[in-house]
């Protein structure tokens, strides 16, 4: 029974995927290369292919619903970025 809860919440939310991006993204890493690392051993990724995802993910209202004050944050953090170009 507890399985198919799950499965019901995640065809109207996110998926284990997408939910497993957005917790890796709320961590925080002591140095370069170790994000990344992260993202190869633990997502099966690359990161070119993360941040493709992740920057998808933060137009996503699932993903506001699901964790709102990441999204807010990787938010402002492109918007920022996209300002400085």
């Amino acid at each position: 029974m507890e399985q198919r809860a799950d499965e019901a919440e995640d065809a109207g939310g996110l998926g284990a995927l997408e939910r497993s991006i957005l917790a890796l993204e709320r961590r925080g890493f002591s140095g370069p290369g170790v994000k990344e690392r992260a993202i190869r051993e633990e997502l099966d990724l690359s990161p070119v292919r993360y941040y493709q995802l992740l920057n998808a993910l933060l137009d996503d209202t699932r993903a506001l619903a699901h964790d709102p004050v990441t999204v807010n944050r990787l938010r402002r953090v492109r918007d920022t970025r996209r300002a400085d170009r």
